[in-house]
């Protein structure tokens, strides 16, 4: 006769699960773990039990999602809360397969031998791995109002999707994506290598920032493309002699073959792996759905399918086309590809040196990661006779800003070459827009239209660190 798995065994794993029960703090390899930067916005959303709203932490593997909610039970505690008040689940754990949140919630209590629900925080990892999840997690927030929920998981645009249909009035989307490379130098301790310095865009007052050691810095920048979007290889040596190892086998092949492929429909996993290293390799480059098609020998609604899920999953992120006039076309046939984090391209082929001929499009994709982070979409804009790299619209629809990624000093040399901007610009009755480069800071004037040069990796850096600004003041950054 077979053993069942008894209740006893499941309250004996969520005490072995919350350690703060007992000793009234985390795990010492969690507490010595360096915070991200995202924590200070995170944590004010879990903290608040007057909201009630659960929290839905998402975010692709191995960014520090778990890190980060072992950090805010340590914070909870540090303020005062309870530690026998907060309970810490992970859904993908077998020993609660077909276990409802709660069920799991009733279990929590029953294991810390408290049974009024009131003023709990209760911590729901991995929440994908139980299929209706969202309409679980809803009905826990309105049946226990004086509690606070909070569910992570993996597959942040699928999260998102059944957050936004189930969960209106009563979740709060969080996504914490790749470091990017302001947090990969605070995680390093180089920030110091960076400082702000105000300056004006248009009429409108920005912080810039400049460097006291730009060799440093870029060197930085191409570490930072080759192995800095997952805070364990940042801070792990060891890791770093074999990223590829990491990243292949615990984010790219457990995304590819384990986490969502059923859910898209996807039997053929060979097949979606062969379309995701074309992707890989070709990152920033512009596809079709034909092109796609001939490379890779996939009918076409199967390839939607497969780069639905690659999105879904958080490995790729799809940017549409304007025109030169900033008009979207009524068929997206055209479109660029880009890695959600340029190191992914390093685990699965080769690292990359700042003069390879592919480093143009990487330093492209670390650029666009850092705008990836933001819930507004940015653009490019391809026409017969130009294109430019990067282009945002305001509530109107109008070009906002406009950004050409260079890894090159020639076009601060010779800014009449930027034709296509220049032209861009025109269309547009833009007056400022600006170019990256290798190493220059500058400015200059064609005709009524001012270009502002930067170094790509201070652009990348200041993009990245707006983005934890809850008031910016940089529309352009």
């Amino acid at each position: 006769m077979l053993n069942a798995i008894g209740k006893e065994h499941i309250l004996r794993r969520i005490r072995d699960d919350n350690p703060w029960w007992s000793t009234g703090t985390i795990d010492s390899d969690y507490n010595q773990m360096p915070r991200r930067l995202y924590f200070d916005l995170f944590f004010p959303l879990v903290a608040d039990l007057s909201l009630r709203r659960a929290v839905v932490l998402m975010g692709p593997r191995r960014v520090g999602k778990t890190v980060m909610i072992q950090h805010a039970v340590q914070k909870l505690i540090d303020q005062g809360v309870s530690p026998r008040k907060i309970c810490y689940v992970s859904i993908d754990a077998p020993i609660y397969n077909r276990i409802s949140l709660e069920e799991l919630f009733f279990y929590c209590r029953e294991a810390v031998q408290d049974v009024d629900p009131e003023g709990f925080y209760v911590l729901f990892d991995e929440i994908q791995y139980l299929k209706d999840w969202e309409i679980h997690l809803k009905s826990l927030v309105d049946s226990f109002r004086k509690s606070k929920f909070l569910a992570s998981g993996s597959a942040a645009a699928a999260l998102k999707l059944k957050s936004n249909e189930s969960g209106a009035g009563r979740f709060t989307d969080f996504l914490l994506p790749p470091l990017t490379f302001h947090e990969f130098l605070h995680l390093k301790g180089l920030q110091n290598l960076v400082f702000p310095i105000p300056s004006t865009w248009g009429n409108q007052e920005v912080d810039l920032v400049s460097t006291t050691d730009l060799p440093e810095l870029n060197r930085q920048f191409i570490h930072y493309i080759n192995l800095g979007g997952y805070p364990e290889i940042v801070m792990s040596e060891s890791l770093q002699k074999d990223p590829g190892r990491f990243i292949k086998n615990d984010i790219v092949d457990k995304v590819l073959l384990r986490d969502l492929p059923s859910l898209y429909g996807i039997s053929d996993v060979q097949e979606l792996n062969s379309l995701f290293n074309t992707v890989a390799f070709n990152t920033a480059k512009e596809f079709t759905l034909e092109t796609l098609n001939q490379s890779s020998h996939v009918q076409k609604a199967t390839i939607k399918r497969y780069l639905e899920y690659l999105e879904a999953a958080y490995l790729i992120r799809t940017v549409n086309r304007i025109d030169v006039n900033a008009k979207s076309f009524s068929r997206a046939n055209f479109f660029k590809l880009y890695l959600t984090n340029p190191s992914i391209r390093r685990a699965l082929f080769s690292p990359v040196t700042e003069t390879d001929p592919e480093i143009g499009d990487l330093v492209e994709t670390a650029v666009l990661a850092q705008w990836m982070h933001r819930p507004e979409p940015v653009y490019y804009a391809r026409w017969q006779k130009g294109e430019v790299d990067i282009v945002g619209l305001n509530a109107r629809k109008n070009p906002a800003f406009a950004v050409e990624v260079k890894w090159s000093d020639r076009y601060a040399r010779h800014p009449g070459e930027l034709k296509s901007l220049l032209s861009f610009m025109e269309a547009n009755q833009l007056k400022i827009a600006l170019v990256t480069t290798i190493s220059i800071t500058d400015s200059c004037l064609i005709g009524q239209k001012e270009i502002r040069f930067m170094p790509a990796s201070l652009y990348a850096y200041l993009v990245g660190e707006n983005t934890l600004r809850v008031n910016s003041r940089n529309i352009l950054l």
